[in-house]
């Protein structure tokens, strides 16, 4: 008896799917210990930047979802940093832009040996072409003379200059990208972080806290001094 193949006809895709309902996980884990890190930091500080602000949202390492086309073609996008101003806080599974109607304004890439060639090209065409994001920042790790910055400026990337300290100023946040050299969990490495316009660090958790814990020794001590035993005010 013969059998018969019945193929199943394509389904068109009628209504896009929401953040809960599409993939959120490729399974692929950061390429080093210092890509988490840098991740880790350059979005730590930023949630201390947005806490001062009624809405916006900050997120790494997820899915990007920006159109019906991507889905039908797997081709997602991942990028390591992102912040996106004027959307409600709270979690997102994935930043999915036809949910919140809005693409993300600034994108930073984490270079690495296996990605570099794609985060110039393939990504940054995506970026500028699909996405229409303002602004997109790369930086490597393990070559920090390998920063650059782009602005979108009618549909087409152009370079940032670099200030005469080197620095790269996002327009779209009002901050600055710097490098510093100093140690980070306990790791020694010239660090891609956020600045002020007049150049002060935002500080990360860690800092924060130890800035709190100084300026509670220095009031102790200034009530010693008056006397005053600050363990029973």
């Amino acid at each position: 008896m013969s059998t018969v193949t019945i193929e199943a006809a394509p389904v068109a895709i009628t209504q896009l799917p929401t953040q809960y309902e599409l993939p959120c996980d490729d399974g692929i884990p950061m390429e080093t210990q210092r890509h988490f890190m840098q991740m880790q930091m350059l979005i730590d500080t930023l949630y201390h930047w947005l806490a001062q602000r009624e809405d916006g949202y900050v997120g790494g390492n997820m899915f990007l979802y920006f159109s019906a086309a991507q889905l039908k073609n797997q081709d997602f996008r991942g990028p390591d940093v992102f912040v996106v101003l004027g959307v409600p806080k709270g979690e997102r599974r994935s930043w999915v832009v036809w949910d919140e109607a809005q693409a993300p304004n600034v994108i930073i890439e984490l270079l690495s040996e296996s990605t570099a060639t794609i985060d110039k090209t393939q990504k940054k065409q995506v970026y500028q072409n699909k996405v229409r994001v303002p602004e997109y920042f790369w930086y490597d790790p393990f070559n920090p003379e390998d920063l650059a910055g782009f602005n979108l400026q009618n549909g087409v990337y152009q370079p940032i200059s670099e200030d005469q300290q080197k620095r790269l100023v996002s327009q779209q946040l009002g901050l600055l990208l710097v490098r510093w050299q100093g140690s980070y969990k306990e790791v020694e490495a010239t660090w891609l972080r956020w600045a002020t316009l007049e150049g002060d660090l935002i500080p990360t958790p860690q800092e924060e806290a130890l800035q709190a814990q100084q300026r509670a020794e220095q009031l102790a001590a200034r009530l010693r001094a008056m006397g005053v035993d600050p363990d029973e005010v």
